[in-house]
């Protein structure tokens, strides 16, 4: 895990290497003050040169100049480095995010995701500058202390060194609990996210309901887990400081006594005594430095760990060896024996499937909710990988398509539109991203949406705000019916598109859709019969496979599965309009 963090330095290794050279200068510089100290003492102000003393002090400020200089340095590049780093792990989780299959979002929440992307990743910047530079200054500190030290009083510096190992001890019998309190963080704080992005996504839903104290109970229960779980990370993190400075203290007065023993035997000058207790200080300061990093590397590796877990889940679908892109694409489409499920000891949701549309043919697919009928159109465009069987377009079994052409060559429209929260033009241009206007004026008027686009404040600039929210069903069925005219696949499928439309609505835009349909290969799933009963061929999907195809008289004539979904909501809309 350390071996992938420490590649995202590479970019970068000019920038560290600013950073970590003014680091260790100013950790040499901290290691000057005692021994002029000592000089000060033991030899300048005995000799009584006051001129030589003036000197020594403008050499110390001038030194201390420069340290701010480099101060400035390790706080400025340090956290550019931080910084740049963040954005690429973010760049990275990001891009990984683009292709993993269907079947991660469907069991991952979008809280756990967005709270991996930006709460890990803020923890990590700050790691990725301050733990190389704390650990690099600490060691420099603590190993030209000792040093000195050794120089100074050997038996004294051997006393203090005895009280590292004990400190080292009691460090360690932290780190399971960090580890562990950390990772607890930041699972609670996901919960938290993941409780945010549901209730501010489905607010319509929550006041419709009346459920907004509810909605704050469910809030405020992740919120006392965070809290549970962050007071418990700051105990260990109360007894873990307070016991290393115990210890530290404990040095320091070893120090105090020992050395004020040894000056007073005069085996130590007081120049050497004053320097070594400095020296002490120098000691113990990257001491606790070190035993902190500890606790910021167990934070960060929390978060890493985190952070790694999406970059190695790997996508199934992908472009097989040999892959070929489909060109000129006629829209033959062909099932065989097509089976599927979702996931490993799911109920079977496709079974021995077997369908052939012609390139430019209109079917219609019919069924139970829960048959499967989004699920096969979804494995047109390989959303979801088929188990068994095999689909070709054109002769050429899907999996041996790239996948980008493949998903070139199907538009897919939706009963519940996603728009995204730019303007009307931009979601327009999402069919064609170098579309010019003149292409996405002329969509929008073959979707039957220019009048209504036009009499917008801004028109085509108008943002339509989160998920379209501020247009209407029938204005956002357009919208998206205009970026499917640009796009401009020989493969349509139209997945229940008019089904939450009022009749009004729908009437006016299933011309639309029969001319988006026209001269391509066309999927229409749907769930009111009444809008397909036009239709030339439509298929029974249950269970079992297809089990009925047909026409609308000719399914009905069957008295079979058709007959009773046709007459089961010709009944509803009998009763519906006698209430």
């Amino acid at each position: 895990m350390l071996k992938r963090f420490l590649l995202y330095y590479r970019p970068y290794k000019g920038l560290l290497a600013v950073d970590l050279g003014s680091a260790l200068l100013l950790a040499l510089s901290d290691l000057v003050f005692p021994a002029a100290t000592k000089q000060v003492i033991d030899v300048i102000v005995p000799s009584g040169d006051f001129a030589r003393l003036a000197r020594f002090a403008l050499a110390l400020a001038a030194m201390y100049a420069l340290r701010a200089g480099l101060e400035y340095v390790v706080g400025f590049y340090g956290h550019v480095l931080g910084v740049n780093i963040q954005r690429d792990l973010r760049r990275d989780i990001f891009k990984h995010l683009q292709t993993l299959d269907l079947r991660f979002y469907d069991d991952t929440k979008t809280g756990q995701i967005m709270s991996r992307i930006v709460g890990d990743l803020f923890d990590l910047a700050e790691i990725s500058h301050h733990l190389p530079e704390d650990l690099l200054a600490a060691s420099v500190r603590l190993v030209g202390s000792l040093i000195v030290m050794l120089i100074l009083e050997w038996r004294l510096a051997l006393v203090v060194f005895a009280i590292v190992p004990v400190l080292a001890l009691f460090s360690s019998s932290f780190r399971g609990k960090f580890r562990r309190a950390f990772k607890r963080n930041k699972e609670t704080m996901a919960a938290i996210n993941e409780r945010i992005e549901e209730s501010i996504s489905g607010v319509r839903v929550v006041r419709a309901f009346g459920n907004e104290d509810f909605e704050s109970r469910r809030f405020d229960e992740g919120n006392d887990l965070f809290r549970q779980s962050r007071v418990q990370s700051v105990k260990h993190i109360g007894v873990f400081n307070s016991g290393v400075g115990l210890l530290s203290n404990i040095g320091l007065v070893v120090v105090l006594a020992g050395g004020g023993y040894a000056a007073l035997k005069g085996s130590i000058g007081p120049g050497a005594y004053a320097a070594f207790a400095l020296y002490v200080t120098r000691f113990f300061q990257p001491l606790d430095t070190l035993v902190r990093s500890m606790e910021m590397f167990q934070e960060g590796a929390a978060g890493f760990k985190r952070f790694i877990e999406i970059m190695d889940t790997k996508p199934s679908i992908v472009d097989e060896p040999g892959a070929q892109a489909l060109a000129s694409v006629r829209g033959d489409v062909r099932f065989t024996d097509v089976g599927f499920r979702y996931g490993d000891g799911r109920e079977r949701v496709l079974h021995k499937v077997n369908l052939h549309v012609a390139p430019g043919q209109t079917v219609a697919i019919v069924g139970p909710s829960g048959a499967g009928k989004t699920t096969l159109c979804s494995l047109i465009p390989r959303f979801y990988e088929i188990e068994e069987g095999s689909i070709t377009i054109d002769g050429m079994d899907l999996r041996r398509a790239t996948i980008a052409s493949l998903r070139a060559a199907v538009g897919l429209v939706q009963q519940d539109v996603f728009l995204f929260s730019g303007s009307v033009r931009d979601n327009i241009a999402y069919g064609s991203l170098d579309a010019s206007d003149e292409k996405i004026e002329r969509a929008a008027a073959s979707a039957n949406a220019l009048g209504f686009i036009r009499s917008l404040p801004l028109g085509f600039d108008t943002l339509v705000g989160e998920r379209g929210v501020k247009l209407s069903g029938g204005q956002k069925q357009r919208i998206a019916i205009a970026r499917m005219f640009l796009k401009d696949p020989p493969i349509l499928i139209l997945d229940e598109a008019t089904s939450s439309l009022d009749t009004m609505s729908e009437l006016a835009i299933r011309q639309s859709l029969e001319d988006l349909s026209k001269g391509r290969t066309t999927f229409i799933i749907a769930h009111r019969l009444a809008t397909i009963r036009h239709a030339a061929r439509i298929l029974v999907l249950t269970e079992d496979g297809i089990v009925e195809e047909g026409g609308h008289d000719e399914l009905v004539d069957k008295r079979g599965i058709y007959w009773q979904l046709y007459n089961a909501q010709v009944e509803s809309l009998l009763v519906g309009g006698s209430a």
